[in-house]
């Protein structure tokens, strides 16, 4: 799908039907015909539009015959039945003097704020400035993400505290395991931000430094808060699976006291079945007095089997 708009100081936002200068062109999930259509109109390579159609592309930036690309791993979130995890997928931006060209596999709301105007004072036209903004947005959705996965997570915990199911440990899991792209992918846009700090349309403008200067700042807070809740997550798994751990081993516990029990009964009638002379033999309550035998040494025997257990779990 291409999408063409344009915003500038005199012209408010507006969808274009055809590729002027100055314009945005966004690109989601392009078709061949699509791509070469914008490569057309704009003069820019078709291989640098289609590098951010490969779902492993990491960060990067390049410069070249006038054209500025970056590629930056940008958050979002899968649906699955009832459940959703979140991933990242690579984000490419592209511009050079006449054009602005943005190009993602998925639909991202990145873009949605962009285009209903909750950013302001955006401006197709002043390119640099234009391509903060975008990577300031993308900080903004990382960190609402991250506050979402601790909401979720709170709430898989306080399920998890009523009935161990390995359905919340697996939901733990994912976000776990979100958790970790996300790291990744801040980390490696966090070092591309240190290469665009050399543009020299940042370096000979305040305006562009200090813009950028929060943008670095964001995504320090970002990277911050993610390892924070992946350090708080793995810690909660570690202790959630010592808490099974824990249980399994108190199971098992009350099953063997059960077993040792079970086994004193038997093995008293299975002496007294034997077809050989035994005590008590010809008696006339001989029955009733090995239930006796039996009930008094099994009880003897539960004593001091809960008694030892007792001893051992406390370390003694």
């Amino acid at each position: 799908m291409v999408l063409i708009s344009k915003k500038t100081d005199v012209t408010p936002f507006t969808l274009l039907e055809n590729i002027e200068k100055n314009c945005w062109i966004h690109l989601t999930n392009p078709s061949d015909n699509e791509i070469e259509y914008v490569s057309e109109k704009t003069g820019i390579d078709e291989n640098i539009l289609k590098t951010a159609l490969d779902e492993e592309e990491t960060a990067q930036l390049d410069r070249e015959d006038g054209n500025t690309m970056l590629v930056i791993d940008i958050p979002y979130i899968e649906e699955e039945d009832d459940w959703y995890t979140y991933n990242t997928i690579p984000f490419g931006i592209v511009y050079n003097d006449d054009y602005f060209v943005t190009v993602c596999l998925q639909e991202t709301t990145i873009i949605t704020d962009f285009q209903v105007e909750r950013i302001k004072n955006f401006r197709t036209d002043v390119k640099t400035k234009f391509l903060l903004q975008l990577l300031n947005s993308t900080a903004s959705k990382y960190l609402q993400h991250l506050r979402q996965i601790d909401r979720t997570s709170l709430r898989v915990q306080a399920k998890l505290h009523k009935s161990m199911k390995n359905k919340e440990l697996l939901q733990l899991l994912d976000l776990e395991k979100s958790l970790v792209y996300f790291s990744t992918s801040l980390r490696a846009n966090d070092n591309m931000l240190a290469k665009i700090t050399r543009f020299n349309e940042v370096k000979s403008i305040e305006e562009n430094q200090d813009y950028l200067e929060d943008v670095i700042l964001e995504y320090k807070q970002a990277i911050e808060m993610c390892n924070i809740h992946r350090d708080i997550l793995a810690g909660t798994m570690d202790a959630f699976a010592s808490i099974i751990s824990n249980n399994i081993n108190v199971v098992m516990k009350v099953l063997t006291i059960i077993t040792i029990v079970l086994a004193v009964p038997t093995l008293i009638s299975g002496l007294w079945g034997m077809n050989v002379p035994v005590p008590f033999e010809g008696m006339r309550f001989a029955f009733w007095i090995i239930l006796g035998i039996i009930a008094v040494v099994t009880l003897l025997v539960t004593l001091y089997v809960i008694f030892r257990s007792n001893r051992i779990g406390r370390g003694k």
